[in-house]
């Protein structure tokens, strides 16, 4: 006997279909609501760095490498043009002021002063001849003069003794007027004599004079030709180390030419390049320091050179105190530039977060999670940046791992 089977009710035959359609539709209203919403990311909290936002004190500086060279470097030119005769000094070597690079020979230099000393001679016995001509004339001009001023005292004598024989009456009146007469005369000659003879005398004074600053002058252009002899020996110009000698024996070589170098070695300078960005900032005699094991070490700025090269330009610094042990020509060291004096500001780390966002926005910690804020950014230095908006003391903020968050808008912490 059949039994007749009940008929089940609709929800009961195709609810597995219905359990299907309804899981697709959450499904669907899951991702619906995803897409409309901001969107998250999962990311591993130990992978991050997470920093505080704190008030505290902001120096602006700039950190850069700079190698250490010497305070000065002296480039050796030679006076004279020659071939090298022999290097006595070899590069590396400690030198004192005056002692000898290297010897050049140049013969047609040593005939030529040669030539000048013969000539130098002839002039000196020429000279000696006329000093001699000029000193016979002055003895002759102070005889001449003896003699004058004797004739004068003989006649002033013998014209006092016919007056006196007129008065006797040994003479008459005409016969000492006549006498007076020539009397007078003479004595208008003989100051004539007189006057000629000082003229004479300060003329043969004069001539004498300028023969002395003739022979004068030809000395010093003998003695100058003679010290060319001495550019043919290249000398150390200053105490200092021979950094290299740019010849070889037997080298030719022109005057002037830049032969060697030496550097000055008892003191040093830190030299370094900055980015065009800090030229108007970077002044001479700026505070700097040398971090060294744990030491500070002051410089300062002595040198700018203004012109940008590949948008750098060139700053030199010395020590101003006390210098590492270990300073040598070439090595290292980080140099931190002071740009001006610490300020309370509200500060925090540097990380990549910059180089991805530019300062615009940053992830700020709430809880397990992390979301956009918008950021502005004022000064930095290399290793803290300076918050102008966007961000209050003791807020957290991650700021590293930015290349994997994508357009992430929140960061759910794991």
């Amino acid at each position: 006997m059949d039994i007749k089977l009940e008929k089940k009710p609709w929800y009961i035959r195709y609810r597995s279909y219905l359990l299907a359609g309804g899981a697709f539709v959450i499904f669907l209203i899951y991702v619906i609501s995803l897409s409309l919403g901001p969107r998250k990311l999962r990311i591993e909290a130990d992978n991050i760095q997470i920093a505080e936002v704190r008030n505290g004190k902001f120096m602006e500086y700039v950190d850069v490498e700079g190698l250490v060279q010497p305070i000065l470097t002296i480039k050796v030119n030679t006076r004279e043009a020659g071939s090298v005769e022999r290097i006595v000094t070899e590069e590396g070597s400690m030198m004192k002021k005056g002692d000898t690079i290297l010897v050049l020979t140049n013969p047609d230099l040593i005939r030529e002063i040669e030539d000048q000393r013969d000539e130098w001679e002839n002039q000196r016995y020429s000279y000696k001849e006329r000093e001699i001509e000029m000193e016979q004339k002055s003895l002759a001009l102070k005889q001449q003069a003896l003699q004058t001023q004797y004739e004068m005292s003989r006649l002033q004598k013998s014209f006092g003794l016919e007056k006196e024989e007129y008065k006797m009456g040994i003479k008459s009146k005409a016969q000492l007027e006549v006498s007076e007469d020539e009397y007078n005369y003479n004595v208008k000659k003989t100051a004539l004599q007189m006057e000629s003879l000082q003229q004479d005398s300060a003329m043969t004074i004069i001539r004498k004079e300028l023969l002395r600053n003739e022979m004068e002058r030809g000395q010093k252009k003998f003695l100058r030709s003679m010290d060319r002899l001495e550019g043919l020996i290249v000398r150390a110009p200053i105490d200092g180390q021979l950094s290299y000698v740019n010849a070889t024996p037997g080298q030719q070589v022109a005057s002037n030419s830049n032969i060697a170098e030496i550097k000055v070695l008892d003191q040093f300078k830190i030299h370094t390049q900055l980015s065009e960005y800090y030229i108007d900032r970077i002044t001479t005699g700026l505070p700097a320091t040398v971090n060294y094991q744990g030491k500070k070490y002051p410089l300062k700025i002595t040198k700018v050179v203004p012109e940008v090269k590949d948008r750098m330009f060139d700053v030199d610094l010395v020590f101003t105190g006390e210098m590492p042990e270990n300073v040598r020509v070439g090595k290292s060291f980080r140099v931190q530039i002071e740009l001006g004096q610490p300020e309370d500001a509200l500060v925090m780390p540097r990380g990549n977060f910059y180089q991805a966002t530019g300062g615009q926005w940053i992830y700020k910690v709430n809880g397990d999670k992390a979301v956009r804020v918008p950021l502005t950014i004022g000064r930095q230095n290399p290793q803290q940046y300076e918050v102008t908006e966007g961000l209050q003391g003791g807020d957290l903020v991650i700021v590293t791992g930015y290349d994997n968050f994508g357009e992430a808008e929140e960061l759910i912490l794991k």
